[in-house]
């Protein structure tokens, strides 16, 4: 497997930066269309950001360190991020309460980014720990490749019944990676 320029805690933080700056465009929009595609660029990445943690960092992370509390709260804390993404994706500008759902859904990111990013977090516990990080970096990256070519597939063609419903998150990623 190639090696990646990247550390897993490096590869998830530049996620979280990202992820950050969409969520301060947002918050200065003022045209509807816009806040529909960052709102899509938001939601599409962190989709893809929640599957490689859990599929990949968090198991690594829990095998390696045995800490259920921080792995546990991770895990209800993207729980919680799900419900409201898909609330949002099946919405838009027009919703009243659109704008709502997307402030309290950086809320809710900025804390679990503060969670695992703090002094006694789960990356810094990680980082103390005999993960192998460059390995699970070129893994995490490999996957996330793999979940937003998906997303791009998805987005190319119309599901069954001819009406496109998906949003149009991998051409819009393209620009960001």
């Amino acid at each position: 497997m190639k090696k990646s320029s990247k550390d897993a805690i490096a590869l998830l933080k530049a996620d979280h930066r990202q992820v950050e700056k969409w969520f301060k465009e947002f918050d200065k929009a003022r045209v509807a269309s816009r806040k529909k595609k960052l709102a899509t660029q938001i939601c599409g990445a962190l989709r893809v950001h929640t599957t490689i943690e859990e599929e990949i960092f968090y198991p690594a992370f829990l095998a390696a360190t045995k800490d259920l509390d921080l792995h546990h709260e991770a895990e209800v804390e993207h729980d919680g991020a799900k419900k409201l993404i898909a609330t949002i994706e099946s919405s838009g500008p027009e919703d009243e309460y659109y704008g709502a759902r997307v402030t309290v859904l950086s809320e809710m990111i900025k804390h679990h980014v503060k969670e695992e990013e703090q002094p006694g977090g789960m990356f810094a516990e990680a980082r103390k720990s005999e993960m192998d990080l460059a390995e699970l970096g070129a893994q995490l990256a490999a996957r996330k490749a793999e979940l937003e070519a998906e997303s791009d597939d998805d987005d190319m063609s119309p599901p069954p019944g001819g009406r496109k419903e998906r949003s149009h998150v991998g051409r819009l990623m393209k620009g960001t990676r």
